[in-house]
C-alpha cells in the first residue's frame, strides 16, 4: 500500500481496577511501560506519524512519552517518535468514549493516509498480524482486527450478514446493547483498526450517543460504512495474547509471562540452553553467543551481551553489561551497570554472591569472589579479590591477589578519591588503602595494614601496631556477692 500511515493510540482511560496512582498505561510489562510496547510495534511499521490521546492524568502520560523519546535513541521507535515530537498529543476531556476519543485527532490527521488505532494498553500486537491488516484495507476499506472467543463477555460482538465466517461484516454491537443471539456470537472486535483518515473523518462526524452507556461509540462506523456502500473486512487471528488488554493486575502478570516466554523460545531457537524457560525474566535486550547456560530466576534489564560459552548460575540480576566469552557468573551475582556499562573479561570467575556496581571493568580471568563489591574500578587480567573485599574507584594492575576482608577507603567525606594497585601486588587480609594511594609493582602489604602513604615497587610494607603478648596474664574474675 502507498498510502502514508498514521498511527492513533488510545491512552485516555484512567484503569480503575489497577488499584493505582499510575496510569494504567504507564504500569510495566517486560521492564517499559504498556504504552511503549505499543509505540514501538507501531514504530517498525514505518509510519508517517503517530498521535497518543491523553486524558486520565494526562501530563504524567505526557511526560513518559517525553522521556521515553530520550531514550529511543537507539531502537526502532526513533522514527515515530521524531513524529510524536511533532504532532504532540491530544487530550479527550471528559471521556465520552471511544469514538469521542478518536474524534479528538481529526485536526491533526492529515487527509490523504491510512489510520491506525490502536490500544495504549494491549501491548503484544505482533507486527506482522498489523501489516496484514493494513494490507486487508487495501486503501479504501474499514479492516478489523478480530478473533473467536468461547467467553466473549465485555467484548463487542462482529455480525455478520449470516451465521457464515466468510459474510461481510454489517455491524459490531457493543456487549450492553447486544440482545441474547447478538451475545451468543463468538467472533470479537479487538480494539483495533485500520482505516482510511478521509473516510473515519465523515463517520467520526456522524456519531451519536443513543446506546445503553451514552457514550460515542468507535464501533459505530462499521454500520455508517455499511450503510455507504463500503466494504468492512475482518483480519480474524487465533492468538488471543495479541489483543489481550491489561485491566488489572492479574492480567499484567498473565501478559508478563506470555511476553517472558515468548522471549525465552526466542532464545532457546538461537542455542540458547535455559533451565526453565518458566523462571527467565528478560527487561531489556540480550545478546547471546553460542553455548550460553542460563539457570533459573535470573533477570536481565537494559542492554546485556554474553559471549560464547558464557554461565549464569541461578537467581542473578544483570543489568548494562557485556560479558565475554567464557566467562562464568556464579549464583546470586548482582551486576548492575547503569549509564556507566559494566564489562567482564573473557574467563572471568565471578561470585556468588559479588556484586560489580557501575564503571566495573575487568580484564581477562579477573576472579571476584563471595562478597566482594566492585565500583567504578578497573581489574587487569588476571587480578583476584576471592572473599569479603571493597574495591572502590580503583585501578588494579595484572596478577593482583587482593586479600579477604580488605578494602580501598575512597571517600573522604566530601569527594572520591583513586586507589592505584600496580601490577603483581600482593595485599593481606583485613588491609585499608587509604586514597589517595599508590601501591608499586610487585610490592607487598601484610595483613591488617592500614595504608595512607604511597609504597615503593617490591616493598614489604606493614602498618599495624607492634604485637604485645604478656605472659601468665589473668583475666578479672567476677566478685562472688
Amino acid at each position: 500500500m502507498t498510502m502514508p500511515l498514521d498511527v492513533v493510540i488510545m491512552a485516555a482511560g484512567k484503569g480503575t481496577r489497577m488499584k493505582s496512582t499510575l496510569p494504567k498505561v504507564l504500569h510495566r510489562l517486560g521492564g517499559k511501560p504498556l504504552l511503549q510496547h505499543v509505540i514501538d510495534t507501531a514504530a517498525q511499521l514505518n509510519a508517517r506519524s503517530a498521535v497518543v490521546i491523553t486524558g486520565h492524568e494526562s501530563l504524567v502520560v505526557q511526560k513518559a512519552i517525553i522521556s521515553i523519546a530520550a531514550q529511543a535513541v537507539n531502537t526502532p521507535a526513533k522514527a515515530i517518535f521524531n513524529a510524536y515530537k511533532s504532532i504532540n498529543s491530544v487530550l479527550q476531556e471528559p471521556q465520552l468514549g471511544t469514538g469521542h476519543a478518536v474524534l479528538q485527532t481529526v485536526p491533526v490527521l492529515p487527509d490523504d493516509g491510512m489510520v491506525l488505532v490502536l490500544s495504549g494498553d494491549v501491548p503484544l500486537t505482533q507486527v506482522d498480524t498489523l501489516r496484514k491488516l493494513i494490507e486487508q484495507s487495501g486503501g479504501d476499506k474499514l479492516a478489523l482486527l478480530t478473533i473467536d472467543f468461547e467467553n466473549p463477555t465485555g467484548y463487542g460482538r462482529v455480525e455478520r450478514n449470516g451465521v457464515n465466517s466468510n459474510e461481510k461484516v454489517i455491524a459490531i454491537v457493543e456487549q450492553k446493547d447486544a440482545n441474547e443471539a447478538q451475545k451468543g456470537i463468538k467472533e470479537v472486535y479487538s480494539g483495533i483498526m485500520a482505516v482510511p483518515a478521509k473516510l473515519l473523518k465523515g463517520w467520526l462526524a456522524r456519531l451519536d450517543n443513543k446506546n445503553a452507556q451514552g457514550e460515542y461509540y468507535l464501533t459505530d462506523i462499521v454500520k455508517f460504512a455499511v450503510a455507504d456502500g463500503l466494504t468492512v473486512v475482518a483480519h480474524k487471528i487465533n492468538d488471543a495474547a495479541q489483543v489481550a488488554g491489561v485491566n488489572s493486575p492479574v492480567q499484567l502478570a498473565e501478559l508478563e509471562r506470555v511476553y517472558q516466554q515468548r522471549l525465552a523460545n526466542t532464545l532457546m531457537e538461537q542455542g540458547v540452553r535455559l533451565a526453565d524457560p518458566a523462571r527467565f525474566d528478560l527487561r531489556g535486550e540480550l545478546k547471546c553467543g553460542q553455548d550460553v547456560e542460563i539457570d533459573i530466576n535470573c533477570i536481565f534489564s537494559g542492554q546485556v551481551s554474553l559471549g560464547a560459552g558464557v554461565k549464569v548460575g541461578a537467581h542473578c540480576v544483570i543489568s548494562n553489561a557485556v560479558i565475554a566469552d567464557g566467562a562464568v557468573i556464579h549464583p546470586f551475582t548482582h551486576i548492575e551497570g547503569e549509564k556507566l556499562g559494566i564489562s567482564v573479561g573473557a574467563g572471568s570467575l565471578i561470585g556468588p554472591f559479588a556484586r560489580l556496581r557501575p564503571g566495573a571493568a575487568l580484564g581477562k580471568e579477573v576472579h571476584i569472589g563471595n562478597f566482594v563489591e566492585v565500583k567504578n574500578a578497573t581489574l587487569a587480567d588476571g587480578a583476584k579479590a576471592n572473599h569479603l573485599a571493597y574495591l572502590g574507584d580503583s585501578t588494579v594492575g595484572e596478577r593482583v591477589n587482593f586479600g579477604a576482608g580488605s578494602i580501598t577507603a575512597n571517600y573522604d567525606g566530601a569527594n572520591k578519591h583513586r586507589t592505584v594497585i600496580e601490577a603483581d601486588v600482593h595485599i593481606g587480609s583485613n588491609c585499608v588503602l587509604v586514597a589517595p594511594v599508590t601501591i608499586g609493582a610487585g610490592g607487598t602489604v601484610g595483613g591488617g595494614s592500614t595504608i595512607t602513604k604511597s609504597t615503593p615497587p617490591g616493598a614489604l610494607s606493614v602498618a599495624r601496631g607492634k604485637q604485645v603478648s604478656i605472659v601468665a596474664w589473668q583475666r578479672p574474675k567476677k566478685i562472688a556477692k
